[in-house]
């Protein structure tokens, strides 16, 4: 195996180069259990820790390795390795953390297209598409939507679904697929290219897991029945982890996401809604909020149909959102700084003592 064939590019070669970590072997993340990763490097496949150091100097969960990531270890003879740098990265798809505020869990790095699937019989939902583009773009990922168990409807269905997302997103490619009768793989298959890398999003159930099985043409994620009291998904995988397939494409299969919190997506909410962020520039006040203003172009739009309604609360729930989480973000970081204060004052304090 050549390390290209793992997504590894010019960039990064000319960053080990610079930084003289010619003594280390280069190695990919392919899977995270809990702060234990699994390496992938040219001479095979490794468990691995982080350093001390790493550890250490971490400041969030941000400074950790994350499955797509690129890393600096030395190994050995026992299948495992220690990892001592991670190199940069030239994306990132993040999310806020579940019930932390303020905090940001990555969902995978180096991604160059993101599959956004979404099941037509009960897990449609244009508001959420919106939610998952916006990460996407933020992120500096391609998004590509994937319509999934299309042999639960007609044709003429199919084609109505396509057409109302296109109404709200532009220029985003939709391909519609089922994992049953694999209608649609052929052109799925064909936005898939050798050496880079794709992640699947979406929520519990749309079978992510199926069609990543599908894909490879063997079992790699264990899938359960849709819940018949539910008609949810259960939620089977549990990590995030890294698949090469036979064309040559890299794949990772992530947690079905119940909550899709935004963060730090200035950019993204920009390119998602670039139709009101264009019009806003015509607003009669600088500050306008494109709520209850006299002169907002938004609201002006809206009330022509030149914006869909819902399109445009959704913009409003998430601006919202986007706000709240940045003042966490500055609330934690301003408690942190004063913690750190105080402890040097103490340090202080305790050196005068003794």
């Amino acid at each position: 195996m050549k390390i290209e064939e793992l997504g590894y590019n010019s960039n990064f070669e000319k960053f080990r180069i610079e930084n003289k970590l010619d003594s280390f072997e280069i190695g990919r993340v392919i899977a995270e259990h809990k702060e234990r990763y699994i390496i992938k490097t040219i001479t095979g496949e490794f468990d691995a820790e982080i350093t001390g150091y790493l550890r250490f100097t971490a400041k969030s969960r941000e400074d950790f390795p994350a499955v797509g990531d690129w890393v600096a270890l030395t190994t050995y003879d026992s299948n495992f390795a220690i990892i001592h740098q991670i190199l940069p990265r030239y994306s990132v798809i993040k999310r806020q953390a579940v019930g932390q505020f303020g905090e940001i869990q990555i969902i995978a790095t180096n991604i160059d297209y993101a599959f956004i699937a979404q099941a037509v019989d009960r897990d449609f939902n244009i508001n959420r598409l919106e939610r998952y583009l916006t990460i996407c773009y933020s992120s500096n990922v391609t998004p590509i939507i994937l319509l999934t168990k299309t042999d639960l409807i007609t044709e003429q269905q199919i084609l109505e679904l396509k057409e109302s997302i296109q109404l709200r997103i532009k220029n985003v490619p939709i391909i519609a697929i089922s994992n049953e009768t694999q209608n649609g793989y052929d052109a799925l298959k064909a936005n898939i290219q050798k050496e880079k890398t794709y992640c699947m999003l979406g929520s519990s159930g749309v079978g992510k897991s199926t069609l990543l099985n599908n894909l490879s043409d063997r079992i790699i994620m264990r899938t359960d029945n849709i819940s018949k009291s539910t008609n949810k998904g259960r939620h089977v995988t549990s990590h995030r982890e890294l698949i090469i397939l036979e064309n040559g494409g890299i794949l990772v299969d992530t947690p079905g996401m119940r909550e899709v919190g935004i963060a730090d997506s200035t950019s993204g909410l920009e390119a998602t809604f670039d139709i009101i962020v264009q019009l806003s520039q015509n607003c009669k006040f600088k500050d306008c909020t494109h709520t209850n203003e006299i002169g907002c172009s938004v609201l002006e739009a809206v009330e022509k149909g030149k914006i869909e309604k819902a399109s445009y609360e959704n913009y409003l729930k998430m601006e919202k959102e986007k706000a709240y989480f940045e003042s966490t973000v500055l609330e934690r970081r301003k408690k942190d700084k004063e913690f750190g204060k105080f402890m040097k004052n103490y340090k202080k304090d305790m050196k005068k003592k003794f």
